[in-house]
């Protein structure tokens, strides 16, 4: 008798980590390409080479050290993509200090929250961005944040008093403050989008997140000759890890389209830049297909980009490679916990690997499927709780060492939260949440395998699934469509004829909600808790 393989895998390579912090990284770069640009902003319509970038940063780091920024203090940064954003990021790694990524779309209690929480000193932000007022909120939370002695808007006077206020400080400072630095120092506070509780603040190293930059650029296979455009938010780490360290990790160009997504501006930005690469999570990509004038568009620069932050439908991935001209493009899977990527498909892949799975483990990086309750390893071929370690684990959760711990084990595996099967090859596939599975009438049913199903229908342009309380079987399947044609929409009938005979019984939708959209973290992910709970009290279509 045979027994399977377990699902464990270790990501090789000939190619060593990074022991670089992310200051002394740039300067690697800078030294090689000094001439070639590493930022253009379209919107405000402006571009550095990578010795302009530098310089850049550098009056960014000198100003913040003139106003009292130390190693291990915290800079909060809450603000829209643009230039001035990744300059701090760059500037606040070369004086050793501590980055706090705050999302956009908080509003006063959450802002208030995160100040506190990670303890902010010096908050940097935008004026105002889609209605949201950052001065007045900004003003307003201070008196509740006692750390808080400094705020500096971006696009005001007091940036540019910002920048030029280290004028005076010694030449050398710079270069004395990197010889106090470790890779291992904390460098980045991501707060995660908790469903529950208060959000929680993953603290990252230069040696967490430059590595993991660098190993998803190198599988994409970046040199100084790619031009990616981002399109995701940087306050996220698929914009600023993935996206930015990236990219100068490999001295190649980040191309920034919009404050915010706009599918036209993205296209714009590809076609009037020449980008080779291209971001976005899956609902970005579908908007961009869909636009009216998307064939328009001179897309024929693109090669290679990234799909991820959510689960990524296959039909969509076959048109993105088709129409878009990305014939390489890879799917990532992570979490903020783990820098954030641990999986990663590889240009040479199959088709089936590329739009079927999340890919293998990178370099350096561990991976395994255990069984959620007795976290023993199944299996390859069964589905489990994915878990990773290595490089990429964070530090911790800020001053959170309980929360820590009921995710990062003793031996040090950071537990996903995600099912997942290993197949035979060691690819992974992504099959949900622990938290999203249904159970009906005893049943698991995993509705991304559903999701995946019903992009195939003509009628669908996208499709979420969730469970719903049912009397009798506990719970039943909700398909939220949203349609291609709105004045077209399928009915349930269309979605159980289609799944008639390919899909078993208990997987088939028992009740369907046709929406104009889903609710979104600003991350671009689908909050299936909100689906829910909008839902769970019979506001769908009954089925039979």
């Amino acid at each position: 008798m045979t027994t399977a393989e377990p699902s464990y895998a270790h990501g090789t390579g000939s190619t060593p980590l990074l022991g670089d912090t992310i200051g002394r990284n740039l300067d690697r770069a800078i030294t090689a390409h000094p001439d070639r640009e590493a930022l253009v902003d379209v919107p405000g319509g402006r571009r550095w080479t990578y010795a302009e970038f530098g310089r850049a940063v550098e009056e960014v780091a000198r100003g913040l050290a003139a106003r009292g920024v130390r190693k291990g203090d915290r800079v909060g940064i809450w603000a829209v993509n643009c230039a001035e954003w990744v300059m701090v990021q760059y500037a606040t790694a070369r004086l050793g200090a501590i980055m706090v990524n705050v999302n956009p779309a908080y509003r006063l209690h959450e802002l208030a929250y995160a100040l506190r929480q990670s303890g902010v000193s010096m908050l940097i932000a935008s004026t105002e961005h889609h209605g949201s007022d950052y001065r007045a909120m900004a003003a307003e939370v201070r008196g509740s944040c006692p750390d808080l002695r400094e705020v500096v808007h971006i696009g005001d006077p007091s940036w540019d008093e910002l920048t030029a206020a280290g004028t005076d400080l010694d030449q050398g400072y710079l270069a004395a403050v990197e010889t106090t630095l470790s890779c291992d120092d904390p460098v980045n506070i991501q707060y995660t989008s908790g469903t529950t509780g208060f959000p929680k603040g993953a603290t990252l190293s230069h040696h967490n997140i430059l590595n993991n930059g660098y190993f998803v650029g190198g599988t994409v296979g970046y040199s100084e000759q790619d031009r990616i455009c981002l399109p995701v938010p940087f306050y996220h780490c698929f914009g600023m890890v993935m996206g930015n360290l990236g990219a100068t990790s490999h001295g190649a160009c980040v191309v920034i389209p919009a404050p915010s997504f706009d599918p036209a501006a993205t296209l714009r930005a590809v076609e009037q830049e020449r980008c080779t690469s291209l971001y976005g999570v899956p609902t970005m990509f579908i908007a961009e297909l869909g636009l009216p004038d998307f064939a328009d568009y001179d897309l024929t620069s693109l090669r290679t980009g990234i799909m991820a932050g959510s689960p990524c439908p296959g039909e969509v991935m076959k048109r993105v490679m088709a129409e878009m001209h990305m014939a390489e493009v890879s799917i990532c899977y992570g979490m903020t916990e783990t820098s954030p990527v641990s999986t990663q498909t590889r240009r040479d892949d199959s088709m089936e690997n590329r739009t079927g799975t999340v890919g293998q483990a990178l370099p350096h990086i561990e991976v395994k499927v255990v069984d959620p309750a007795s976290g023993l390893t199944l299996p390859r071929g069964t589905a489990g709780e994915l878990c990773t370690r290595g490089y990429s684990v964070m530090l911790g959760y800020w001053d959170e060492p309980d929360r820590t711990a009921e995710v990062v084990d003793a031996g040090n595996w950071m537990h996903t939260g995600d099912l997942a099967i290993m197949r035979d090859d060691g690819y992974v596939a992504i099959v949900g949440r622990i938290k999203d599975m249904i159970i009906r009438g005893g049943e698991n049913v995993y509705p991304r395998e559903i999701e995946e199903f019903l992009y195939g229908h003509p009628k669908v342009s996208d499709v979420q699934v969730v469970g719903v309380p049912d009397e009798k079987y506990g719970e039943q399947v909700l398909a939220c469509v949203i349609p291609r044609d709105p004045a077209d929409p399928p009915t349930l009938d269309d979605l159980a004829g289609y799944c008639e005979g390919r899909l078993a019984r208990f997987k088939v939708p028992r009740h369907l909600r046709i929406l104009d959209a889903f609710p979104m973290t600003v991350s671009g992910k689908v909050r299936k808790v909100e689906l829910r709970a909008d839902f769970a009290h019979g506001d769908v279509t009954p089925g039979v």
